[in-house]
């Protein structure tokens, strides 16, 4: 897998197919073979005639892992994604993100807004706004000495997850602990740009989809029906209402 170093750190990615690009920034926890490879977003953008790229976040996958906080900051994480734009020479592009990455595209969206043709944010609604993030008890459930020792709910939903995807645990409590930046309405009204908002009708995480489509200038909805925050990633009516939003 291709990797570039960008300020001392090295980001893994995947470049596939041709045509229009698209880069896609995964979650907390995961990867972009887990969240993009595996549940077919990958070869539906290329079959749909688009250049895909995809980048493991720092603290992720195949890129380096960070233990301090602050290295975690979402500001660093965008710059990282942007980073990668510059590195394979792309002037502009679609940006689609999941729950942490979906962060991660705003703040994208709003540093470098000649860069993002159209935004996706997928699994986080208003929280972007009226919230830090995910729960720092899930940084403790993360440093448990094991699965079991975990009594909190939501935070052994996530040690769960990271075990599945072989992460690095301390990493990803350091950016629980660092990742923890909002955007206020004026910044976000500011993102000029089309933004289709895609959350699960049961995702109890991410907040409201229509109240944060409201505050973009040319925001939209897509309702991902019957699905919580773990499983509209992989969801056809998700694939579907992005692959029309991409054709407008």
């Amino acid at each position: 897998m291709p990797s570039f170093s960008h300020n001392d750190i090295d980001i893994a990615y995947l470049d596939e197919g041709e045509g229009e690009p698209i880069l896609l920034i995964h979650g907390f926890a995961s990867n972009k073979e887990v969240n993009w490879v595996r549940p077919g977003w990958v070869d539906v953008l290329v079959k749909d005639g688009r250049r895909v790229i995809a980048l493991d976040n720092r603290g992720h996958g195949e890129s380096s892992k960070l233990y301090d906080p602050a290295d975690y900051h979402t500001g660093l994480m965008a710059a990282d994604a942007l980073a990668l734009l510059d590195h394979l020479r792309i002037e502009r592009a679609d940006v689609m993100g999941y729950s942490m990455g979906a962060r991660i595209t705003a703040f994208l969206a709003k540093a470098a807004p000649d860069r993002v043709r159209r935004a996706v944010l997928g699994g986080l609604g208003y929280h972007l706004i009226d919230s830090v993030g995910l729960s720092p008890k899930i940084a403790e459930g993360l440093e448990a000495p094991s699965k079991a020792d975990v009594t909190d709910p939501e935070a052994h939903v996530f040690r769960s997850f990271a075990e599945q995807t072989r992460s690095d645990l301390k990493a990803l409590a350091a950016c629980i602990r660092g990742s923890r930046q909002r955007l206020s309405p004026e910044e976000i009204a500011g993102i000029a740009m089309p933004v289709l908002v895609a959350v699960g009708t049961k995702d109890r995480v991410a907040g409201s989809a229509a109240r944060l489509a409201e505050v973009f200038p040319d925001g939209a909805v897509l309702d991902i029906p019957d699905r919580d925050h773990m499983l509209a990633v992989g969801d056809k009516v998700y694939k579907q209402g992005v692959l029309e939003f991409l054709r407008r």
